[in-house]
């Protein structure tokens, strides 16, 4: 059994972006979704330091300091991409004009409640960012995270036990381990990787989990990870 990495994740979450939609990234995992657009598609990228129609990583030589997305990272622009405003950004956020927002998350739990913003460690300064606005402001919220912390701890849980960010927000989970809907039964896998049965998938998952009747084995490329 192989966990998804990091690419993998944002790969298998791209896939379920519809074409026309309107699209925020968030700091993590999801800032590598770009690159794993469907070619067939055209989607919308916006990310809350001011940018709306972002493209692919740049290649090494091509890198504009000046064009980053919101984990700081080099980023590009697909034709007719722009930048603005801070506040214009949160205007789009606020105003109900994303589709979704594909953000990474500490816990999120059987309700669906987000905790992405402050884990209570002193050591670390809390990141509120534009968390808050885009868990209410997005019409979808979609989270891609590991499955587990480092220390095999589960993140899926009962009740979030970090400050929330928002309640009863998120709809989909993308992990390392599966695809998991957020829906009024409870949480439901529709997907996991290979070798991976369902009592395994249970036992590093506090929540509880039901196995969707259309269950199906991710079937994800072999990606490298880079970042």
């Amino acid at each position: 059994m192989t966990p998804l990495n990091r690419n993998q994740i944002a790969w298998r979450a791209a896939q379920d972006i519809w074409d026309g939609a309107y699209v925020n990234l968030g700091v993590g995992i999801p800032s590598l979704i770009p690159d794993y657009i469907p070619k067939d598609r055209e989607v919308v990228l916006q990310a809350e330091v001011g940018i709306i129609g972002m493209g692919p990583t740049p290649k090494p030589d091509a890198v504009d300091p000046d064009i980053f997305n919101a984990s700081t990272q080099p980023t590009s622009f697909v034709p007719g991409g722009s930048t603005f405003d801070h506040t214009d950004s949160f205007l789009m956020i606020r105003g109900g004009h994303l589709d979704i927002a594909m953000l990474g998350a500490f816990e999120v739990s059987e309700k669906g409640d987000l905790a992405n913003w402050n884990t209570g460690d002193p050591a670390t300064a809390p990141s509120v960012g534009g968390a808050m606005d885009l868990a209410v402001g997005a019409k979808a919220i979609r989270v891609l995270m590991e499955h587990t912390t480092k220390d095999g701890k589960p993140r899926i849980l009962k009740q979030c036990r970090y400050p929330l960010t928002a309640a009863h927000c998120v709809k989909a989970i993308y992990t390392s381990l599966a695809v998991i809907d957020v829906t009024p039964r409870g949480l439901v896998v529709r997907e996991t990787i290979p070798d991976l049965d369902f009592a395994q998938l249970q036992a590093v998952t506090e929540a509880k989990l039901t196995l969707s009747p259309d269950w199906r084995v991710i079937e994800a490329p072999a990606i490298a990870v880079t970042v």
